[in-house]
């Protein structure tokens, strides 16, 4: 029963946070330990019913899940290196593009490495440094995992189509030209501003985005070339042209709107993977906007992800600093303590 109940109690945090503000990196933090101790209770409950043929299919799930686990690490890997070499055939051999490629060879080394230490070497220093390494990742795989929960479900979100404004997150140009990945936020905000222009009133696009240092243009002024050349009336288009990163989109647009109208509805539009930390941007920058998403290109969506979400462990990068020290610190002490005996 206790079980049932730390799990109904992660799940009902979790739906009333949720209903509260989706905007929260624990909102997902919940919502995985409310799945996991719900898996635990329900194996637990079966288990429990003392049903020889449950408690058996209980106990080979678990040890089906035991066995595949490390042929999925070893898929995982092997995915991640195709999908580098991948995004550099289709991206270019730029560093960001390189991410999948140097995590898949990480995992992949790290298991070759662990191999040779429980088959050849045996040696007692790496099996106390691989014990801490495996609380690390265990650490950073759980925030990993809340983190694509909250992205997940984020995509989901509809707002009203009740909107003053819609500000349009830059980035990047290719020279004064709009790229695809731009393009679909832009052609995402037309289908919106069509739709509530259709039923309410026609919203004002804010296109928000300075000038990166090769960029011949600032990122508005090439947005709303685009915008016009769609049909949207240049009346209906505000420039923001001083932000340099997606905080500073969210703020400059805020003094934009707080100018024109100050109890005004607002939303924003980004690509899907990085909708949800667009979003702790806008909270962060006082604004209750919510965000609509554009869609991304598949191949493109495991390094992107990937971005994401070491942009937002940086973003609490005192509580990891925090969790990896203290484990690092016990590795430490193991070592020390070994060496003393």
């Amino acid at each position: 029963m206790l079980l049932t109940y730390i799990a109904a109690f992660f799940i009902l945090l979790f739906v009333v946070l949720y209903i509260i503000d989706k905007r929260r990196i624990s909102n997902g933090i919940f919502l995985t330990l409310g799945i996991f101790f719900t898996i635990l209770a329900v194996a637990y409950g079966l288990i429990a019913t003392r049903n020889s043929i449950l408690a058996l299919i209980v106990i080979g799930v678990f040890f089906l899940i035991v066995l595949l686990v490390p042929f999925l690490i070893v898929g995982l890997g092997v995915g991640l290196v195709l999908n580098g070499r991948l995004m550099v055939k289709r991206e270019g051999r730029r560093i960001p593009n390189l991410l999948t490629l140097f995590v898949g060879l990480a995992i992949l080394g790290l298991i070759i490495l662990f191999i040779f230490q429980i088959t050849i070497l045996n040696n007692i220093f790496l099996s106390i440094f691989f014990t801490g390494l495996l609380f690390i990742i265990g650490h950073f795989a759980f925030h990993l995992i809340s983190f694509l929960l909250s992205s997940y479900l984020y995509q989901y979100n509809r707002p009203r189509l009740k909107q003053d404004f819609v500000i349009v997150l830059g980035s990047g140009l290719i020279g004064d030209k709009v790229p695809p990945l731009l393009a679909s936020r832009l052609d995402r905000a037309i289908r919106f501003y069509y739709k509530q222009a259709a039923k309410n009133f026609a919203p004002q696009i804010i296109v928000s985005g300075g000038q990166g240092p090769n960029e011949w243009v600032s990122e508005a002024s090439a947005m709303k070339d685009y915008l016009v050349e769609k049909g949207i009336p240049e009346e209906h288009i505000l420039m923001e042209d001083l932000s340099v990163n997606t905080l500073q989109n969210m703020m400059f647009s805020k003094t934009i709107m707080a100018d024109l109208k100050p109890k005004s509805r607002s939303i924003f539009v980004t690509n899907n993977f990085h909708l949800f930390r667009a979003s702790l941007y806008a909270r962060k920058a006082g604004l209750k906007s919510q965000g609509i998403s554009s869609k991304t290109a598949l191949y493109y969506l495991p390094n992107a992800l990937l971005r994401e979400f070491i942009a937002i462990i940086v973003m609490y990068k005192w509580w990891h600093i925090i969790i990896v020290s203290g484990i690092g610190l016990a590795v430490i002490g193991s070592i020390a303590l070994t060496l003393y005996m």
